[in-house]
């Protein structure tokens, strides 16, 4: 399996560690999640909100990577790039959960480029 397709099963999973960092707490309340999540504050709510971004975030990227494998892009340019994608997604978390909100801002961004940037190698072929 190429090494795109991994980094799609790490995109799909990293929005349960946020949401694992989260609900660490002993108080969860498992019969009443969504009210329990809403009352967060401070680090946790915003693991929340990267785990909620996150979910957003994946589906272009997964598919970017099919649809550039689809269509016979370079793989190691799709490698790359997904790469890249995953190692940012990770770096917009810890940026949330740290409350840097300019630096989380442009990581962002550079992930939102990875993603446009499959499409790109995609129409090239």
């Amino acid at each position: 399996m190429a090494i795109a397709n991994w980094c799609v099963l790490i995109a799909a999973l990293m929005p349960y560690a946020f949401t694992g960092l989260a609900k660490s707490r002993l108080d969860f309340d498992n019969a009443r999640p969504r009210r329990w999540l809403a009352d967060l504050s401070g680090w946790r709510q915003r693991a929340h909100a990267a785990q909620l971004n996150s979910f957003e975030a994946f589906p272009p990227f997964a598919a970017g990577v099919i649809i550039a494998q689809q269509v016979g892009a370079p793989q190691t340019r799709i490698d790359g790039l997904a790469v890249a994608f995953v190692l940012l997604r990770l770096a917009y978390g810890i940026a949330y959960v740290t409350d840097y909100s300019r630096l989380r801002s442009i990581i962002w961004l550079l992930g939102v480029a990875t993603v446009v940037m499959l499409f790109v190698v995609a129409a090239q072929g």
